[in-house]
């Protein structure tokens, strides 16, 4: 699209870049919240627990990362604040992915059988994957328990972040389905 010598495009990111810009932007309130429903999952799945550092253990880094989820039209439809351990594999991702022929096929099958379908999305998804090594990482900003400043979290489950998580939740729900009855199919 041409605008024209007279227009001038400014693109802004007001997305916070850390919990204390977060908290002082106008959107304070809604980021605060996204924070606590975040922290309540963490609590509520028991994700870590307050422990000492081990001898010789160098935790991972702990960084709040902030998204505003859009709707297609471009306005939001919620905030989303969540922890993240902050390294070199920031943007590795691992994503199984059906081919658009299979879905094809189910859409048609459903149709054609008068099925509805429903499309989910686990909220905390990447919680619910197994570790099989200990993992440290500092306590989240804003949320140091008082009086306890120098003891980690000691990971029973992943977070976001971690380059594990992805896959061994997959592997999860695999063994999960398939322990069900379920089949894989070869075809994705």
């Amino acid at each position: 699209v041409f605008f024209g010598d007279d227009f001038t495009v400014y693109l802004v990111d007001d997305t916070p870049k850390s919990i204390l810009e977060a908290y002082a932007s106008p959107d304070a309130d809604y980021w605060k919240e996204a924070v606590r429903s975040e922290m309540d999952s963490i609590i509520a799945n028991g994700t870590w627990e307050l422990t000492e550092r081990p001898c010789g253990c160098k935790p991972v880094e702990c960084k709040w990362v902030f998204k505003k989820k859009l709707r297609p039209d471009g306005t939001i439809e919620k905030y989303k604040g969540y922890t993240q351990k902050e390294c070199d594999d920031f943007f590795d991702t691992y994503s199984p992915v059906a081919r658009l022929t299979t879905i094809r096929v189910l859409l048609s099958l459903a149709a054609s059988h008068g099925l509805l379908v429903h499309q989910m999305d686990v909220k905390t998804t990447f919680l619910n994957g197994e570790l099989e090594e200990e993992i440290y990482m500092d306590q989240p900003d804003g949320f140091v328990v008082e009086g306890q400043k120098g003891k980690v979290c000691k990971f029973f489950m992943f977070l976001y972040g971690l380059k594990q998580a992805p896959k061994q939740w997959h592997e999860k729900f695999d063994r999960t389905l398939t322990s069900a009855g379920f089949t894989v199919n070869e075809a994705d």
